[in-house]
């Protein structure tokens, strides 16, 4: 029988061939999917960021971690499309305009992926009107927004500007970050959450949905 235990650490530990064949093995014993899902997986990538909080894991054992989980994820979601579930909330994300870099980016995309969120990632270099179309197609909870050149922060407050304009910015929630990012840049740009890294990016989505 397939063991979940097993699912856990190779996804905590970034071990994705060993994530992918126990993931296929549970599906074959008819295992349910929510159950690889709440019961290795997402406690998995938790563990992650909270080793990472702890500084015992750093960004490549995350990034190891989220690519694991997602092999894992690509076999389930088909299932769960199948079977009507719902994800516990829709995000969109984006690195914004005049910005190519995308690791951290990519690092929080994947975490919120693990942690149940379904995540349209738009890419790097995203213009606001990219955001405010994405933003009207999939009605998310949220819209995450990166950057990682002070020179391209203000791209982030010209977004938010543009949501407003477009008489979306009330439909959703919108959280920042970025290295030269701070907690007060976000409030001064009206940004509702702000977040540091991978590991505090999904504690945040979790908050701000539920709000």
């Amino acid at each position: 029988m397939a063991d979940l235990n097993k699912l856990h650490d190779a996804i905590l530990y970034g071990d994705q061939k060993t994530a992918v064949a126990i993931t296929e093995e549970a599906l074959a014993e008819k295992i349910d999917p929510q159950k690889l899902i709440h019961e290795a997986m997402i406690p998995a990538m938790n563990e992650a960021g909270k080793k990472f909080e702890c500084e015992e894991f750093f960004v490549p054992e995350l990034l190891l971690a989220a690519r694991a989980m997602k092999g894992a994820l690509k076999l389930i979601q088909p299932l769960l499309a199948a079977s009507g579930a719902e994800p516990i909330g829709t995000v969109v994300i984006g690195t914004v305009k005049g910005d190519l870099h995308d690791i951290g980016k990519n690092l929080v995309a994947s975490m919120l992926e693990g942690a149940g969120f379904r995540v349209v990632d738009l890419g790097a270099d995203v213009p606001a009107d990219r955001f405010i179309e994405a933003v009207e197609k999939e009605k998310p909870n949220l819209v995450c927004m990166s950057a990682l050149l002070t020179v391209t922060m203000p791209a982030m407050k010209t977004t938010i500007e543009a949501l407003n304009q477009a008489g979306v910015r009330g439909k959703v929630k919108v959280m920042v970050g970025g290295a030269p990012v701070t907690p007060e840049y976000a409030a001064e740009i009206g940004a509702d959450g702000y977040a540091d890294n991978a590991s505090t990016a999904v504690a945040k989505a979790r908050e701000l949905i539920a709000a």
